[in-house]
């Protein structure tokens, strides 16, 4: 009844479904294990009408005009800019690192060391911490000393259960020092959060009567790998066949398994406007947990209480947990190149985000990925 077959109801495998339906007009199964579509991005209402992303805060940026428009289809935007606080040495301070941070972590040179990072670097540059580490001029090593101390070493060993120098430098290049004053998490030319919510989105994305879904369904109980070729009860298929899971799960760990980190999350409720200053404030130094989110500055809601998540890091166990990141590291790389390999010897196998290509693929990445994905399929 399918050509295609679809593991994952995250942003990957909705967008393809989406297409497939709607551009190719053909019928899709879509297989999700968890009792709700979205993936990790999933939100929902609770009992006081607060809106909460049930993993984790997703802000919506990107600096591609084709995801955003293509996104745009689907929902209206509520505009927001994300900001974020550290809490460091008592104070709360913007992150990324910026001009502003300079000015209140370290006062007394902050005109010195502004000075000498502009004429270096330039006006709005991002600096990699490790790259500015490397320089020769003692008040910019010393700045990259304090930041690396202060900021990134302590919230990296939580987030990661490793060191910073232990990890890919694309690890500290995500939230680098900015020589500007501008206090946004993010500076993408498009920001900002589904209207109705991300389960609005999906919805609308698996809305054609050609994508069949099946939730609470473990891929294994239907499709097989055997002979490098895709059997589904049994019968051999013939069919497009993406997968969106854990590429290690997928062949049945023959090559080890891959490490990922995970997360719990601690919500509670409060009978206040507002909880903290900011959406999000990270806390690299202090407690076990690396940061606090409030959802209504995500969301602009206006209610008398307000929801706040607290971000617990933790190691994935199959099985027992969630898998969100691949650790970006030069030897787990390798293990995936070996099911890479595994994959590409079969014929129609996709692999499609960040558990299946084992990469820190941000929202726009993978929607650009998938949609960049179906144009391969459809012009076969």
């Amino acid at each position: 009844m399918f050509n295609y077959i679809i593991v994952g109801a995250g942003f990957a495998g909705s967008v393809m479904a989406e297409r497939i339906s709607n551009i190719l007009d053909e019928k899709v199964l879509l297989i999700e294990k968890r009792d709700h579509i979205g993936g990790n991005c999933y939100d929902f209402y609770d009992n006081d009408g607060i809106l909460i992303h049930k993993y984790g805060p997703h802000i919506f940026h990107t600096n591609l005009k084709k995801v955003w428009d293509y996104l745009s289809n689907f929902t209206e935007w509520t505009h927001y800019e994300h900001k974020v606080l550290g809490y460091v040495d008592g104070k709360k301070v913007p992150i990324p690192f910026n001009l502003n941070t300079l000015r209140q972590i370290l006062p007394d040179n902050a005109d010195l060391i502004e000075d000498k990072l502009i004429k270096t670097y330039g006006y709005n540059s991002k600096i990699p911490i490790l790259e500015l580490s490397k320089t020769n001029d003692k008040y910019l090593k010393f700045l990259s000393k304090v930041v690396f101390q202060k900021i990134f070493l302590n919230y990296t060993k939580k987030q990661w259960g490793r060191d910073p120098n232990d990890l890919d430098p694309s690890v500290t290049n995500r939230v680098p020092i900015i020589t500007s004053k501008d206090n946004r998490y993010f500076q993408d030319k498009y920001q900002g959060l589904p209207k109705k919510g991300y389960i609005s989105i999906f919805h609308k994305l698996l809305s054609n009567s050609r994508i069949h879904i099946l939730l609470n369904t473990d891929f294994k109980e239907l499709i097989k790998l055997k002979d490098k070729k895709i059997y589904v009860s049994g019968k051999h298929f013939k069919g497009k066949f993406i997968f969106t899971g854990s590429i290690d799960e997928l062949f049945n760990y023959k090559f080890g398994n891959l490490p990922y980190r995970s997360l719990k999350f601690k919500f509670k409720k409060y009978n206040q406007e507002y909880y903290q200053d900011v959406g999000t404030i990270n806390y690299p130094n202090s407690h076990d947990f690396t940061r606090i989110t409030e959802y209504k500055h995500l969301t602009g809601q206006s209610n008398p209480k307000t929801v706040i998540n607290i971000e617990y890091p933790q190691k994935y166990c199959i099985n027992q947990n969630i898998p969100y990141y691949p650790i970006p590291k030069k030897e787990y790389n390798l293990i995936y190149k070996e099911y890479e390999h595994e994959a590409q010897s079969i014929d129609n196998l996709y692999l499609l985000g960040r558990l299946a290509e084992y990469k820190y693929y941000n929202m726009d990445e993978v929607i650009h990925r998938a949609l960049k994905v179906f144009e391969e399929i459809s012009s076969e």
